[in-house]
């Protein structure tokens, strides 16, 4: 539903014709697949769903968080806070915020997602994913339709899917997820996205995503960017040579 207009922002209605207009960008969208070639294969969803900027706008985002913007490139830390208050309202998409306590990529902004388990199809992994870390109940009837595979610095070949969800609400699974967040479209369509930065490890740029007082790198923020493109805009964007910051290497 359109939740009307917050702050001077007009949210995006959450209804049939944004699932349509999204399913038939992503069904003529020409799908890059990436070989193996060593590497592990992962499955992350893409989980779109309506918010309410009162109910779900808020971010209690702990001190280690703020810890991590000192790492980021191209940025004067002073500049963000680290947190998305505010960002909810209309249709959104899900984010979550990694677990201080994992051993990789802590507190860092994911999608849910991870290791496609031996017998699992791709899609069966997402949607398994989706299921342990948000407690989200998916099948193919709620799928959408996917994007491009993104090769990440730490050795996995990633394949998103997108996902339509009307009817349940995300739980943070806490041995996983240290939050859940809605970040309205309105957010993720911002002038000042995508914005890029060099890095003296890599010829390649580094793609850096505004949401809130904070900044999403690749992959996730290279597969939000290819979302805006290709399923919110209908464009062929391609994001696979965007670079991560060396931080998110390991």
């Amino acid at each position: 539903m359109d939740r009307g207009k917050n702050d001077g922002v007009t949210h995006q209605p959450f209804d049939g014709a944004l699932r349509d207009r999204i399913q038939a960008h992503l069904d003529a969208h020409d799908v890059r697949e990436y070989p193996l070639d060593g590497r592990r294969h992962a499955a992350v969803a893409l989980v779109v769903l309506d918010s309410d900027a009162d109910l779900h706008g808020g971010d209690d985002t702990e001190i280690e968080r703020m810890r991590d913007l000192a790492g980021i490139p191209g940025t004067d830390p002073d500049d963000l806070t680290g947190r998305v208050d505010g960002t909810a309202g209309g249709a959104s998409l899900l984010l979550t915020r990694r677990g201080g306590h994992l051993s990789a990529h802590a507190r860092q902004w994911a999608f849910p997602g991870g290791r496609i388990d031996a017998g699992e199809t791709p899609l069966e992994a997402a949607m398994r994913e989706a299921n342990e870390e948000v407690g989200l109940v998916l099948d193919e009837a709620h799928l959408l339709g996917r994007l491009d595979d993104y090769p990440t610095r730490s050795g996995y070949v990633m394949t998103p899917f997108v996902f339509w969800v009307a009817d349940q609400d995300p739980i943070a699974n806490p041995d996983e997820v240290a939050s859940v967040h809605r970040i309205g479209f309105h957010e993720l369509q911002r002038p000042d996205s995508p914005r890029f930065v060099e890095i003296p490890e890599s010829p390649r740029p580094v793609v850096q995503i505004p949401i809130g007082g904070d900044l999403i790198h690749a992959p996730t923020g290279a597969i939000i960017h290819q979302f805006r493109a290709v399923g919110l805009e209908g464009l062929g964007d391609r994001v696979d040579e965007f670079e991560q910051p060396v931080f998110a290497w390991k």
